[in-house]
């Protein structure tokens, strides 16, 4: 490894931009085993605390949430999903993407990233270590714990970031020239299902998201831990 070289990679100011889904329809996959109530405060708690970690990161200079409910977008910049036109991750990213640059020589010399908006393990200083990674490339990504999924796509500064979220992203990623990094615990592990929380809840997730786990009985065998 050439030190001497990476040492001299700048930090990157990077705009994040969270795609957010409403409560009420996200995080379906939990609703086997968790009621309706319980897991839209879950879901809420994710979105919150992972928008909190990007905030708290010393590389991200902003944060766009993209979605239906401003409430969900904590201190970040908040845009609502339009509503002329088809829903849908993709579209809602397409968006975000579109709106954070639409700040024109403000964005110059900064990265865009994509972070999708349940990682509520991740620390600041995670996120912190793969953009500083991503700062290196053109195009990036990393991808989720499960090893098809992808938790975040980046654009270094003169890069077009066209990400390919959805099912077996991972591959499309590779397939569209971006560089795999190195994924952290807490940036990888997304939740989508029981078992994934126990996981997340191992490594230690944010407050809000310890605070509504706290409130439930994860059926399997993992039970939440008390809040403090």
């Amino acid at each position: 490894m050439n030190r001497a070289a990476d040492a001299a990679v700048p930090t990157a100011a990077w705009t994040v931009v969270i795609p957010v889904k409403a409560p009420a329809g996200a995080k379906t996959r939990l609703a086997v085993a968790v009621p309706t109530v319980e897991r839209e405060a879950l879901a809420r708690a994710f979105a919150l605390d992972t928008i909190a970690a990007a905030l708290a990161a010393r590389s991200v200079a902003r944060v766009v949430v993209v979605g239906d409910d401003a409430s969900l977008a904590g201190e970040a910049e908040f845009v609502p999903e339009p509503v002329d036109r088809p829903r849908g991750l993709t579209r809602a990213i397409e968006y975000g993407i579109a709106h954070a640059g639409a700040s024109g020589d403000e964005l110059e010399a900064q990265g865009v990233a994509v972070l999708l908006g349940d990682l509520p393990a991740l620390k600041p200083e995670e996120l912190d270590a793969a953009l500083d990674a991503a700062a290196r490339h053109p195009l990036a990504f990393v991808r989720d714990a499960d090893g098809t999924g992808t938790t975040l796509a980046t654009a270094s500064s003169g890069a077009v970031l066209r990400p390919h979220f959805g099912a077996d992203s991972a591959a499309r990623h590779a397939a569209a020239g971006f560089v795999e990094l190195e994924a952290s615990a807490g940036l990888a592990r997304d939740v989508d299902t029981i078992d994934a929380l126990a996981e997340a809840l191992e490594l230690g997730v944010g407050p809000l998201t310890s605070a509504a786990a706290s409130r439930i009985l994860l059926r399997g065998g993992a039970s939440a831990p008390k809040s403090p």
